[in-house]
């Protein structure tokens, strides 16, 4: 397999894992602005700050939840 076609299949890996977390997160028929200004928004933040660390807290809660067999969507709700 040439770089190239590594580098290809790489890449296509990556964005069907950051689509599998907008679906997870159920932003799934958003806006596009809307999602990639959130994002955007999101790339402000440095790892370290409270709001980094209580975004990031939230996000491990549900890969755990999603682990477990909990219904993923049950704590969209709940603020940390």
């Amino acid at each position: 397999m040439s770089s190239k076609t590594i580098d290809r299949t790489t890449e296509a890996r990556s964005k069907r894992l950051l689509g599998a977390i907008v679906v997870r997160a159920g932003l799934s028929r958003v806006d596009r602005a809307f999602l990639l200004g959130g994002l955007l928004e999101l790339a402000k933040l440095s790892p370290g700050t409270p709001e980094y660390r209580r975004l990031r807290k939230i996000g491990e809660i549900a890969f755990r939840s999603e682990a477990s067999g909990e219904n993923p969507g049950s704590n969209q709700g709940d603020r940390i």
